[in-house]
């Protein structure tokens, strides 16, 4: 399968270079006055300070819940440089960030975010090779992931065409951790979410009917085994988005089945559906309501607390949106697709939410949401009820480049989402933050 991919990605990148003859290449000679080179670069600093409080309940080692004050504060911050290079045909970006806790030991993490180049020919058909921060129609199930300010990218080619309001995009992507003479690499506790990945994604626009139709196929390669002997299993996913935005509505649909095995080689198969309506009712105000449901593992088990508890599956069925933006969708506090359910399994989601933003004054949005949230299929001894939640936030824009946000989320959960996620035994979840992000362009220049 590494020969394939590795053939793959090598004919369609030649195929796109191939396209680049010559005389598209080379800049019109023709006299002009406009500029045909930019360089630019800037920076992005971000720092958001947090207070949890009720949120997963402290455990020893064997387990076993520990009493007290169980709140946490600390501050993130990311800083990010990027150098960006474009003339006719070819564009070049490289981002580098550093992520961490203030007053972290170690002084965080340093990296590579993006670096890549890209180049393209007159009849839109393209080819961009590095790390790239993908990002496709809603995020839902491949994401830049921001929230989690060390974000999200991936190391591959991708290629295609876009033009007369078609767009398509393969993306090729096999990952090793070193340069070796023999052999591969074993990536050892879920250190490298994938082996491999195949994707394809296709889009069409319909301006006129205010309609925008996209189709996902995944194959992604996940490790089974252990590092004496392992191999690849491969899981698939295939799906649809729909986007039908008359003016003053949004509406966006979405649905996505899950198959193959994982890296337990064990059989999947799984589903989500989604909708979402917006209507904006004038410049200060607009509301949304909309509703997830994400399949779920049958014989849902959770063991007690100190307690070990086994369950046998023959087949998986909790969904799993893989490379989405999950703080968008399930809920600020990220219970859900972001932190696991004790027991390892998922009792899939419904998530029902409605809210809206205020825009009292230029510059100003002020933005409220609640959710109910219940399991989908049933745990034992329990309800299918997880709680309410409330979201409340604030963002203004002091200047184009700087902005200021807050938020508060608080959720009063039931003995279900007690016993999934070792709440607090009042229930009683709260999480506030705030924002502060400067990400001005320094420097531009044309000729």
């Amino acid at each position: 399968m590494k020969r394939l991919t590795f053939l793959l990605a090598a004919t369609v990148v030649s195929a796109a270079l191939w396209a680049q003859t010559p005389s598209q290449a080379i800049v019109d000679t023709t006299l002009s006055t406009e500029p045909k080179q930019e360089f630019s670069t800037g920076i992005d600093i971000l720092a958001r300070g947090e207070l949890r409080q009720g949120g997963l309940m402290p455990v020893d080692e064997n387990g076993e819940a520990i009493n007290g004050d169980d709140s946490a504060t600390f501050f993130l911050e990311r800083s990010r440089l990027w150098v960006k290079y474009a003339r006719p045909w070819l564009q070049a970006y490289i981002n580098v960030q550093h992520s961490g806790v203030w007053g972290q030991s170690g002084r965080g993490s340093f990296n590579l975010y993006e670096a890549w180049a890209r180049v393209q020919s007159k009849q839109g058909i393209f080819a961009q090779v590095g790390r790239i921060g993908l990002s496709y129609d809603d995020e839902r199930i491949i994401g830049s992931d921001d929230w989690t300010v060390a974000a999200s990218s991936h190391d591959v080619v991708r290629v295609g065409y876009e033009g007369h309001n078609h767009k398509v995009h393969a993306i090729f992507a096999f990952n090793q951790n070193a340069e070796n003479v023999s052999g591969g690499t074993y990536y050892v506790n879920g250190a490298q979410p994938y082996k491999a990945m195949h994707d394809l994604w296709y889009h069409f626009d319909a301006p006129r009917l205010h309609l925008g139709v996209s189709a996902l196929f995944m194959n992604i390669g996940m490790q089974h085994g252990d590092k004496m002997n392992y191999d690849t299993k491969y899981q698939q996913l295939m799906g649809t988005y729909l986007c039908y935005a008359p003016p003053g509505w949004k509406v966006e649909a979405s649905g996505y089945y899950q198959c193959g095995r994982t890296e337990y080689d064990i059989p999947l198969s799984a589903w989500m559906m989604s909708v979402r309506a917006s209507h904006v009712f004038n410049p200060r105000w607009k509301a949304f309501v909309s509703y997830d449901l994400l399949s779920g593992d049958e014989n849902f088990h959770v063991p007690p607390i100190g307690g070990l508890g086994f369950a046998q599956l023959k087949k998986i069925h909790g969904f799993n949106p893989l490379y989405g933006s999950h703080h968008k969708f399930y809920g600020a506090m990220d219970f859900f697709y972001l932190s696991t359910y004790y027991g390892g399994l998922t009792p899939g989601l419904h998530n029902l939410q409605a809210g809206g933003t205020w825009t009292p004054i230029p510059r100003l949005s002020v933005n409220a949401a609640y959710h109910y949230m219940a399991t989908m299929v049933k745990v034992p001894d329990c309800s299918y009820s997880l709680g309410h939640m409330m979201e409340l936030g604030a963002s203004w824009s002091i200047m184009k480049d700087v902005k200021l946000s807050v938020g508060y989320t608080f959720m009063r959960g039931t003995s279900t989402m007690e016993r999934l996620k070792r709440t607090t035994a009042d229930r009683q979840l709260h999480w506030g933050w705030i924002s502060f992000r400067v990400n001005p362009r320094i420097f531009s220049i044309k000729w």
